[in-house]
């Protein structure tokens, strides 16, 4: 069977035919050691056929479409002009040889020829990839370079651009620089501290809070200058009055020792970087909300901007996140501890990151691992929802939020929370933008269907009622009650039509007379029957005597 080998060059495809090689000769190693030496190897390998590109653009495209196991239309009508026609029902006495197999699947499903990609074809590509520029005539020393080297840089903007774009990259950044940021405050509050305790250590007890501290430090600077009359300011800063004037009556009895100026003025530069950083911490968090809020706003709804930050950091990104299952959702973060529980056979943990979520902290003890798992599976399903989702929305992760409230009340209290279904619905109703206006005409729309229901139905039974003869035996002679219904709207509706045809609105003295008639005609019945009941007593008395 002859052998084709297909080539993808930065600078266009190429054909080659390899010829003279038998099944004992695809030896991996002996082609490994001839493809070095261009004498044996041009023996087996010629060129065919060679196609170049159009432009950059093109070279471009295609190299995508090839990366991505496409076959395009450049290539499929390269391969129908240089390769040898296949008779309709007849197999192939040929094949194709390719590097990549996803490109052959596709071009075997699409024009029928027989691909086929193993280390004895990957040997042979390598081979030319070698010897490439030998085998093109007219191509000048020094041309494929460029076109690979501009190639290259062209694929590697269009792929950086495709992940520049996705904005989790910045989450990523930004929680993890939050994180450092809160390790970091923390340990330059401690030096501050500690510092500052040699001068004033009463000072640390009064105040405990790092960011209050910081700044009270760099503001009563030294204790022996510190008055009531700084008591206004001070009070501004902490925001007690009481405490202003202990931090006051403190300075005037404390322990600690007098400290240089020099000594002062760098106790105050490193207060203010640290008052600086706690800044920069608050302006970072606020970006990370805006961020995720534009991101993963149903996961940031459901669970929290930092948790949700945190989960997409750890997984990658949102796409990554919104692969997982959500029992690996469940346990994100505590890989250690997985791995060491079935090492050891123990009990593997309940949860990861999602720990930090406020639903478990409530749940109780004996509900946490029951928690942790339904919380997982809604935010998978709410990563989900942001990842393929085309408009930013919140309406899905809030609703995923008040059915976690749910759960929660059942396991505490037994109320029975709502269906999913019926909660998605909703969900999909409000978004879809279903206005009041929709709502009202609805009902209206269904009762003027009853209406004219009703109305075909006393049409279609009032002939009826018509054709039948008056009874007057004992027995039958008191009509259902559902007749005389029947005939009072049969009496009611012809005129209600005339109006209609006639097309003049009824009036209030019309209405009158109608309500007049309709009460003579019920008088009239009501006397008939009455007369049948005195007839029936006085023959019953009658038989008696």
């Amino acid at each position: 069977m002859t052998l084709y080998l297909l080539y993808e060059s930065a600078s266009g495809y190429a054909l080659f035919l390899a010829h003279g090689i038998d099944e004992i000769g695809q030896n991996t190693e002996a082609v490994r050691n001839s493809i070095t030496d261009l004498n044996r190897f041009g023996k087996v390998v010629k060129i065919e056929a060679f196609n170049p590109f159009e432009s950059a653009l093109d070279a471009l495209n295609q190299c995508n479409a090839v990366s991505e196991g496409q076959m395009t239309e450049e290539l499929r009508n390269f391969l129908e002009r240089s390769l040898p026609k296949v008779k309709e029902g007849k197999k192939a006495k040929f094949s194709l040889g390719l590097a990549e197999p996803k490109l052959g699947s596709h071009i075997h499903e699409v024009t029928k020829i027989p691909c086929q990609s193993n280390e004895f074809i990957l040997e042979l590509l390598r081979g030319v990839r070698l010897h490439f520029e030998k085998f093109i005539e007219n191509l000048k020393p020094g041309d494929l370079e460029k076109a690979q080297l501009g190639l290259s840089h062209s694929y590697s903007r269009a792929k950086v651009k495709f992940n520049v774009n996705r904005v989790d990259n910045m989450v990523t950044q930004a929680i993890v620089l939050l994180d450092t940021l809160d390790k970091d405050i923390n340990t330059f509050a401690m030096r501050v501290r500690e510092w500052y305790s040699w001068h004033f250590p009463e000072l640390v007890k009064i105040v405990n809070d790092n960011y209050l501290y910081a700044k009270v430090a760099k503001f009563v600077d030294d204790k022996s200058q510190l008055s009531e009359d700084k008591i206004p300011d001070l009070t501004e800063i902490v925001g007690d009055e009481d405490k202003a004037k202990e931090i006051v009556e403190a300075a005037k009895a404390s322990m600690g020792q007098d400290l240089s100026p020099v000594d002062l003025i760098n106790v105050k530069m490193f207060a203010q970087r640290v008052m600086d950083l706690v800044e920069y911490r608050k302006n970072l968090y606020d970006y990370l909300v805006a961020k995720m809020h534009d991101i993963a706003p149903n996961l940031a709804a459901l669970i929290g901007e930092v948790v949700g930050a945190r989960l997409i950091s750890h997984a990658g990104s949102l796409t990554n996140l919104a692969k997982c299952p959500s029992s690996t959702l469940q346990i994100l973060g505590a890989e250690k501890a997985l791995f060491r529980a079935l090492k050891t056979k123990g009990n593997t943990p309940k949860y990861g990151l999602i720990f930090h979520s406020s639903f478990i902290g409530r749940a109780s003890a004996r509900n946490k691992g029951r928690m942790a798992r339904y919380l997982a599976n809604k935010c998978s399903i709410a990563s989900r929802l942001d990842c393929f989702l085309d408009t930013s929305t919140t309406t899905f992760g809030e609703k995923l939020r008040e059915q976690v409230e749910e759960r929660l009340d059942f396991y505490d209290k037994g109320v029975a929370p709502r269906k999913n279904i019926d909660v998605m619905k909703s969900a999909i109703e409000t978004v879809e933008g279903k206005d009041t206006e929709m709502d009202v005409d609805e009902p209206s729309t269904k009762k003027s269907k009853k209406k004219k229901s009703k109305v075909e139905v006393v049409e279609y039974a009032q002939p009826m009622i018509e054709d039948k003869p008056l009874v007057t035996n004992g027995d039958a002679s008191e009509e259902p009650k559902s007749e005389k219904k029947k005939k009072r709207k049969t009496e009611q509706e012809p005129e209600h039509e005339e109006d209609q045809t006639n097309g003049v609105p009824e009036d209030g003295t019309a209405k009158k007379k109608k309500k007049k008639k309709s009460k003579e005609e019920n008088g009239e019945e009501l006397q008939a029957a009455s007369e049948v009941k005195k007839k029936k007593k006085k023959s019953k008395v009658q038989d008696d005597e």
